[in-house]
């Protein structure tokens, strides 16, 4: 049985219940872990299956075509990190005009209590869902009295005394904020994929990268010291570009590393870029020339960064990986076992 579904209608997939979140789950951060843990934790307390429920595109995507906003995690890592965390199964829903159309009473009667016989459904603060975003915790926690589940809202996680969101991640990120972003997250931000072919035009300037296409708005652009993982036992020191590569008329985003002392093929292998620091913006130069000067220089201040940094466990980037086990962040708080005060009473 596949865990992964993206239909809106079809036939009941848990008649015997059960318990259900929903959210964009962008990044992951704390704030959507403690979401996903609290769900998981009900879900096994009442002997049901963990569903989360997400979007693709995300909404606010859908609605800002022409100028969409900035994604934090491709699909592919979004499904695997919230696998990871322990849900059963991960309805990953096609977010088009008919979905966008649909008034919230109507997704709670088809997606929550039909395809899903919700017995409890859990959302982030202030989370609104259907047309016009008319949905919210008021309108589950009424409609569940008839339709059998009770209905909750988690407590905000908050950091250094601020509220983790995925807009606050992006602000950090595009200031190249990348400790603060760590701390929100609960992880150092990277973002993963398989190599593929480019144009190979680093090789013949002496700087062969690992190419990682990104088909969405990035949160952040530029020349960065980074840290490769998957390329072997331990993360590589590299330096790294991210942009549209204006110097050689480039488009689409594309992530290129620059692997130090490194020999070997890469392509068609999966891996993460962990971001560091930022070395500075993309910029346009006159001429290839000028560019691999200045690559010279990005490289030898990477190298001269990284030397300073030790290398992070494999495992500290993985947004999959047991909150429980994830590299600490003392200040972050949350509640994620007990009922908040603002749930519908316990069934």
């Amino acid at each position: 049985m596949s865990r992964l579904f993206r239909d809106v209608d079809g036939g009941s997939l848990y008649p015997r219940g059960s318990v259900v979140c929903i959210g964009a789950f962008d990044g992951l951060h704390l704030g959507h872990r403690a979401l996903v843990r609290h769900a998981v934790a009900r879900a096994q307390s009442l002997g049901l299956p963990a569903v989360a429920l997400s979007f693709e595109p995300l909404p606010r995507e859908f609605f800002a075509r022409d100028t969409p906003p900035p994604r934090l995690t491709l699909p592919r890592d979004r499904v695997q990190a919230l696998l990871g965390l322990g849900i059963d199964r991960l309805g990953l829903l096609r977010f088009n005009a008919a979905l966008a159309a649909m008034p919230a009473e109507a997704f709670v009667r088809r997606v929550l209590a039909g395809r899903l016989g919700a017995r409890e459904v859990w959302i982030g603060p202030e989370f609104r869902f259907g047309n016009r975003r008319g949905g919210d915790l008021a309108l589950l926690q009424d409609m569940g009295q008839a339709l059998g589940f009770a209905a909750g809202e988690i407590e905000p996680v908050h950091v250094h005394g601020e509220r983790v969101s995925s807009t606050r991640i992006r602000e950090a990120l595009r200031a190249g904020d990348f400790d603060k972003a760590a701390a929100l997250l609960g992880r150092p931000y990277a973002i993963g994929g398989r190599v593929v072919r480019g144009r190979q035009l680093g090789r013949t300037l002496g700087y062969p990268t690992a190419n990682l296409r990104f088909p969405k708005t990035p949160a952040l652009s530029g020349i960065y010291a980074t840290w490769v993982h998957g390329a072997g036992p331990r993360p590589l020191p590299s330096v790294s570009s991210f942009g549209t590569r204006p110097t050689v008329e480039g488009v689409e985003p594309l992530l290129e590393a620059h692997l130090f002392d490194f020999s070997g093929d890469l392509y068609g292998r999966h891996l993460q870029v962990e971001f560091v620091a930022k070395l500075r913006d993309e910029e346009k130069f006159a001429d290839l020339e000028s560019l691999t000067v200045q690559m010279h220089r990005d490289a030898a201040q990477a190298r001269s960064l990284l030397a300073g940094t030790a290398a992070p466990f494999p495992s500290d980037v993985q947004a999959g990986a047991d909150p429980e086990t994830a590299k600490p962040f003392p200040d972050a708080t949350h509640d994620d076992v007990a009922f908040p005060t603002n749930a519908a009473a316990r069934r």
